[in-house]
C-alpha cells in the first residue's frame, strides 16, 4: 500500500531551508543596518594632506578625537566603537601618521594598528665627522646636536664596542637610515652601531690582523684612507702608501688629519697648521693617529685590511680626482710641481 507522507518530506525540509535562509539574511540585513547607524561606514576625505601625531600611551578617545579635528574620519565617537569592537583600542602604535586620501574608518584604523607611520630617510655619506652626522641627523628633525653628541660619547657604547677613545667617532656606519618622527637619537646611533657591526665581518678582522693592524687601527687607517681618496678605485693604492709608511716608520704626512686637529678649521690649511703639532698631526707624529677622523664605508675599509701590492711612498693629486702615485722622493717631488705648482 502506498501513502503520500514519504513524498512530503522532502518538500517540507524545502521550506524549512527556505525560511531558514530568508531569515539569515534578514538578519544579515538587520546587522548591516545596525553597523552602518554604529560605526562610520564611508570614505572620509581629509581637507588636504594632514599629519596626525599619536604620542605613545595616547588614550583611544583622544586619538579618535585628534582624527575627527584633522577631518580623517567623521565622527570620534563610533571610530571609538569600531576599534572596541575590533578589539584594537590597545593596538594602536605611537608615531606620526600622513593622511591625504578619501578613507574608511576601518582603513584608518587599520593603518594605525600597522604603524603605517611617515618614514624619513636620512643618508650618511662616507667620510662624513660625528660632527657632521650630528647635524645631519638633527636636521632630519631627530633629537638636537647635543643629544646625539651625549649619545655617542656614552660610555655604553664605547665599552661595548672595546673602542679605547673618547667617543664613536669612525664607528657609525654611513648609510641611509630609515626612521621615524618619533624616533630618538639614541636610537639612530644604536642602529648606526649595530651596521657598523655588521660590516666588521671575521674575515676582514683577520685581514687586519694579518698586516698588524687591530680593530681600532683599521677603523683609523680606513678613515685616512676615505678622506684621502677622490675615486674609490684608488682605495687599494693609498692604503698601501700608508701601510708601506708605517713599515718603513715614515710619518704617514696626511692632511686630513692635521685638519682634524684643528679647533675651527677655516678650509684653508697652511704650513703653520702641518707645524703645529697635535695628536691628529701625522707630519710631527709618526704612526697612526690615536683615533678615527671619520666614518669610513666598506671600500676603504676593505681598502686598509686589503689593500693594493705597491712599492709607492707617495701620492700626490692630479687636480682631477685622482692621483699619482711614487715610489721615490725625487719622483714625487716632480708630480707635485707639475700638478701643484703649475711646473715651477
Amino acid at each position: 500500500m502506498l501513502t503520500s507522507l514519504p513524498q512530503g518530506r522532502p518538500a517540507r525540509r524545502r521550506l524549512i531551508i527556505g525560511l531558514l535562509i530568508a531569515a539569515l539574511a534578514v538578519l544579515a540585513a538587520a546587522g548591516f543596518a545596525l553597523r552602518q547607524a554604529v560605526f562610520e561606514r564611508w570614505p572620509v576625505a581629509p581637507p588636504g594632506i594632514q599629519r596626525v601625531i599619536v604620542t605613545p600611551g595616547s588614550a583611544l578617545p583622544r586619538v579618535a578625537l585628534q582624527l575627527e579635528q584633522a577631518g580623517v574620519v567623521g565622527d570620534a565617537g563610533r571610530f571609538i566603537r569600531l576599534a572596541r569592537w575590533r578589539e584594537a583600542a590597545h593596538k594602536i602604535k605611537a608615531g606620526e601618521y600622513e593622511f591625504a586620501r578619501a578613507a574608511t574608518p576601518e582603513e584608518v584604523l587599520d593603518r594605525l594598528v600597522a604603524g603605517d607611520v611617515v618614514k624619513i630617510r636620512i643618508t650618511i655619506p662616507e667620510g662624513f665627522t660625528l660632527r657632521e652626522i650630528a647635524a645631519r641627523v638633527a636636521a632630519a628633525g631627530i633629537g638636537t646636536v647635543e643629544e646625539f653628541q651625549k649619545a655617542v660619547t656614552a660610555s655604553v657604547h664605547l665599552q661595548k664596542l672595546g673602542i679605547p677613545g673618547t667617543s664613536l667617532e669612525g664607528y657609525l656606519f654611513p648609510e641611509t637610515y630609515i626612521v621615524t618622527t618619533t624616533t630618538t637619537a639614541e636610537e639612530v646611533v644604536r642602529a648606526m652601531v649595530a651596521q657598523f657591526d655588521r660590516q666588521m665581518t671575521p674575515d676582514l678582522l683577520a685581514a687586519a690582523r694579518r698586516r698588524g693592524l687591530d680593530r681600532h687601527e683599521l677603523v683609523t687607517l680606513a678613515s685616512i684612507v676615505q678622506k684621502e681618496a677622490g675615486d674609490v678605485a684608488e682605495m687599494p693604492l693609498i692604503a698601501a702608501v700608508f701601510h708601506n709608511r708605517l713599515r718603513k716608520g715614515m710619518r704617514l704626512q696626511a692632511d686630513p688629519t692635521v685638519i682634524y686637529g684643528i679647533v675651527g678649521f677655516d678650509g684653508n690649511l697652511t704650513r703653520r697648521h702641518l707645524e703645529t703639532p697635535t695628536v691628529y698631526n701625522t707630519y710631527t707624529r709618526g704612526g697612526l693617529p690615536p683615533g678615527p677622523i671619520a666614518s669610513p664605508g666598506l671600500a676603504a675599509l676593505r681598502a686598509a685590511a686589503e689593500p693594493a701590492i705597491s712599492s709607492a711612498l707617495y701620492f700626490v693629486a692630479r687636480g682631477d680626482g685622482r692621483h699619482e702615485f711614487n715610489v721615490t722622493l725625487e719622483a714625487h717631488n716632480r708630480a707635485v710641481n707639475r700638478y701643484q705648482r703649475g711646473g715651477r
